[in-house]
């Protein structure tokens, strides 16, 4: 795309599907280069990525060819894929349906990574349902608690 200037600073967050405690420490640095690669092959610069027991956060310079919607769809499907075909749980995974979707100007861009990157340590103090909404409320988005994530605890990490 000659003559194409793009700044778009996006953060990422979606669960796993009924927010099951799935992504086990023993392969989620496996399943974050996966998701990293599908990232890059897009031509997506990845910021940072991390993913907690029942969710994940990824933080990239979004190329303007990619739809965020589209975007989060095919990590989503992949990702799956790939988990149930390493058979590293008993059962089938599955992300849940929906996501969320904050943009960053170039100066937030330290704090997004730092944040994400210390994700352990924050949800000793927070859960994932008070994380996502302080976030909602963050960026002013108007939402109904009956389309949020399904919650099923409030459980600290």
């Amino acid at each position: 795309m000659a003559n194409t200037y793009t700044q778009l600073y996006i953060h990422l967050v979606f669960a796993v599907e009924h927010r099951d405690r799935l992504i086990h420490p023993s392969f989620k640095d496996d399943l974050m280069k996966y998701i990293t690669g599908i990232m890059q092959n897009k031509g997506n610069k990845l910021l940072a990525i991390n993913t907690m027991l029942d969710h994940a956060h990824i933080f990239l310079g979004l190329n303007p060819k990619n739809a965020i919607s589209d975007l989060v769809r095919d990590v989503k499907v992949s990702s799956t894929d790939f988990i149930n075909e390493k058979k590293w749980l008993r059962g089938r995974f599955h992300w849940q349906d929906g996501f969320g979707a904050f943009s960053y100007s170039h100066s937030q861009i330290d704090r997004v990574v730092k944040y994400i990157l210390n994700q352990e340590k924050h949800h000793k103090r927070i859960s994932f349902k008070e994380e996502y909404i302080k976030m909602l409320q963050a960026f002013d988005i108007k939402y109904e608690d009956a389309y949020l994530f399904k919650w099923f605890d409030d459980l600290k990490y």
